[in-house]
């Protein structure tokens, strides 16, 4: 058995394939994750509202993934910046775009992942580091 934060071997795995600047996306429960041949890999995490929280779905993929940049929708920002979910976990400045090209970005993206997070715009994307 895994010894590390995160267990999903689905999730694990997609981690451990990603290359510099392969982008993820953890997404609340309403993202809308496109479908088709050239659609990104779907990994369904939800289990009922709010689980899991994107917050826990994002440090377990932290405990993994080296970022090297991020992405949110403006309509998450809150009048101090991003939310705390974001700055509890997350140093770096986050790229931000409207929720219509964050969904369009989406569409790009190696994986979305949608979590049972039901606050509005709770979605990041996650693009891919090196750690040399």
């Amino acid at each position: 058995m895994k010894r590390n934060l995160l267990l999903n071997a689905e999730l694990s795995h997609l981690i451990a394939t990603m290359g510099h600047g392969d982008m993820l996306v953890l997404g609340d429960a309403g993202l809308p994750i496109p479908v088709g041949t050239n659609a990104p890999q779907r990994i369904d995490l939800a289990v009922c509202p709010g689980t899991p929280r994107l917050e826990d779905v994002l440090r377990a993929v932290l405990s993994e993934l080296q970022v090297q940049s991020t992405v949110i929708a403006t309509e998450a920002l809150h009048a101090d910046g991003p939310p705390a979910w974001y700055t509890d976990q997350l140093s770096l400045t986050p790229k931000t775009v409207s929720h219509e090209e964050f969904k369009k970005i989406c569409g790009t993206a190696r994986a979305m992942v949608r979590t049972g997070e039901c606050t509005p715009y709770a979605n990041i994307i996650l693009v891919s580091g090196v750690t040399f």
